[in-house]
């Protein structure tokens, strides 16, 4: 299992879940391109696309950072060129960029619900887009989308129904592209933790240092994430991943080192279906929903 020489496009990934996505296949000596916006210390949210790319080829991996927001086609064409250019190709793409705010109907502004649609669904579909021309080209080619399992329970719409909307609008583009490029043997998946990840999003916006230490780390969902990467394109399609349940399948039993500091259960994350809770064996709070 290695992604040697492998080239990974990622959205995002500057920071948190993105940047262990990349890191993880860095170790195996892949190039990397980083697609994210910054490009200057942010006051409160670490890295930039330098300093995530200095890790990447502090990693073993070859790096390119890319500044890009996805919400412009011309730039995402510009770093998807780019890509091609330097690597000769593009083997994965991980749609990890996304904007989050948890409010109510009538609490949400217009400019806040088209940010999050823009870069949540239509920022996946059209990174996707402009990847696939370049994926049908690839022996073993992913698209992963950082999405949650579309569960339609009305618990998950209630208090947020615009973030939950912009968010499963990345989880139908799994479920939609997975079938239109089954034939080209394009895997496009989506992956989603059990629990909380301690990120910026948890410290800054989903409870704090408290629920941060009811977390596990970004490297169980990079780890997870280079399982999928690793398994046979046309055999693995269509799938709503959960973190624990891609590792499990691989042999993993001990999680403990992913959440080294934390004390009896940790926090469940959001839009994980109850089914999933029930059948796997780690203590978990219902935290959100």
């Amino acid at each position: 299992m290695s992604l040697k020489g492998k080239t990974l496009f990622i959205s995002g990934g500057s920071r948190g879940i993105g940047l262990a996505i990349a890191l993880r296949a860095a170790r195996d000596g892949a190039n990397v391109t980083i697609a994210a916006k910054t490009a200057a210390p942010h006051p409160k949210l670490p890295g930039t696309i330098h300093t995530a790319a200095a890790e990447i080829e502090a990693a073993g991996g070859r790096a390119l950072p890319v500044l890009c927001d996805i919400r412009e086609e011309e730039q995402v064409a510009a770093a998807v060129a780019r890509t091609v250019e330097a690597f000769g190709g593009i083997d994965i793409c991980v749609n990890n960029a996304s904007a989050i705010q948890l409010t109510g109907t009538l609490e949400t502004d217009m400019k806040r619900y088209d940010l999050m649609h823009t870069i949540n669904t239509r920022g996946t579909f059209l990174v996707s887009k402009l990847c696939i021309p370049h994926l049908r080209k690839a022996p073993n080619p992913h698209i992963l989308n950082l999405a949650p399992p579309l569960d339609m329970a009305a618990k998950w719409f209630k208090g947020h129904v615009a973030y939950t909307m912009a968010k499963f609008g990345m989880s139908m583009c799994t479920l939609g592209m997975s079938a239109e490029f089954a034939r080209d043997g394009i895997a496009v998946n989506s992956l989603w933790p059990l629990t909380a990840i301690d990120t910026a999003a948890v410290r800054n916006l989903l409870g704090g240092d408290t629920v941060a230490a009811m977390s596990r780390s970004p490297e169980i969902v990079a780890d997870a994430a280079h399982a999928i990467f690793n398994r046979p394109s046309r055999q693995t399609t269509g799938n709503f991943f959960i973190d624990e349940e891609v590792l499990r399948a691989e042999g993993v039993t001990d999680f403990s080192h992913y959440a080294p500091g934390a004390k009896g259960a940790l926090a469940g994350d959001f839009f994980v279906p109850d089914a999933v809770f029930e059948r796997l064996p780690t203590k978990v709070a219902r935290t959100f929903g």
